[in-house]
């Protein structure tokens, strides 16, 4: 009698210790993503035009006219890429499948870096309305406008594909004899301004929806002749849903950090035209106000707060910061358009 119930008490004893030794496994494995999950939503870290000069320009004529914007590209899609954790945004499995800043941070990357590859086949690279375009840059550009959630094909292949053109594109520029060109004109600057500038005022606009509130429709303001498909309310409630505050917030975290890279880049290789303009300074005002949305968040997580109230409202102090670069960008481009 005492055997078989000593038998069956081992028995109990060793599936105890299996579901504890499981049990285990499962937290310490939750604990690790979730500790790597912290890691990986960490942005990386900024570089300066000389240190991507050192890295993406071609070794023989580093400072072509262009060679430093186009480098800037290769280095932020290629951050996307490469930084802790890799590309999220398509992730099927922990930790990358659980988080969202990042992602949403990659995405206002994702979202300047087609821009400014768009502006490259579109305006930078070409003379004329009527000329062609660069045989690189057919390439670069709509492998980067794949979509960036897809798994299989992945959009890192994409992504990886866009690099090799656009690094393929810098090192003809550099290459006497390859016909490939870079422009550094103000009006082709002021044509890649006019979408960041879009870009900026949308994302102000999102930004400061975090609270709430009434708005008078200004849609066809100006022109008394102007009309619309649908008629609009005079005014309306805009309201950014409570569990997308934060998606909007890192993407504008993402779009600025893009955005200052791509600028100083500029700097350098449209000198002599901002010098010319006087507005060389306007420029830098820019990469200022974004260089402050780049500041730590103390934060475990973005706040909410009322305008005024005793809570931090971590939108509305980036919508600032977004809404005084969009000014800016508006008043270099008037400083471009002069003669």
């Amino acid at each position: 009698m005492l055997k078989p119930m000593l038998s069956k008490l081992t028995e109990i004893t060793t599936q105890s210790r299996w579901v504890a030794l499981g049990l285990g496994a499962i937290t310490l494995y939750l604990i690790g993503a979730l500790l790597l999950g912290i890691h990986w939503s960490q942005p990386p870290q900024q570089a300066t035009v000389e240190e991507i000069q050192a890295t993406y320009a071609p070794k023989d004529v580093p400072n072509a006219v262009g060679t430093a914007t186009v480098g800037a590209l290769l280095f932020v899609t290629d951050t996307l890429l490469t930084k802790p954790g890799g590309y999220l945004s398509n992730d099927i499995t922990p930790p990358g499948l659980w988080l969202d800043n990042m992602p949403n941070w990659e995405f206002g990357v994702l979202v300047q870096s087609r821009d400014l590859a768009r502006a490259l086949r579109k305006d930078l690279s070409r003379s004329q309305s009527q000329s062609t375009e660069d045989v690189d840059l057919v390439i670069a550009e709509p492998a980067l406008n794949y979509d960036s959630t897809k798994w299989f094909p992945s959009a890192e292949s994409s992504y990886r594909k866009s690099i090799e053109s656009a690094s393929n594109y810098q090192r003809r520029l550099a290459t006497p004899g390859e016909r490939a060109q870079f422009y550094a004109r103000a009006d082709n600057l002021r044509n890649y301004l006019a979408d960041v500038e879009t870009r900026l005022g949308s994302l102000s606009q999102r930004l400061s929806a975090s609270v709430g509130q009434m708005r008078i429709n200004t849609d066809l303001a100006g022109d008394s002749s102007a009309e619309q498909s649908t008629e609009g309310a005079s005014e309306q409630r805009i309201q950014t849903p409570w569990l997308e505050i934060d998606d909007v917030f890192f993407e504008a975290r993402g779009t600025a950090w893009a955005l200052l890279h791509y600028l100083r880049a500029i700097e350098q290789d449209f000198q002599s035209v901002l010098d010319n303009k006087n507005a060389r300074v306007s420029l830098r005002q820019v990469i200022r106000e974004l260089e402050a949305t780049q500041q730590t968040v103390w934060s475990p997580m973005i706040l909410n707060g009322s305008g005024f109230g005793i809570f931090a409202n971590h939108s509305l102090v980036m919508a600032s910061y977004i809404s005084r670069a969009h000014t800016a960008i508006s008043d270099l481009r008037a400083l471009l358009e002069q003669g």
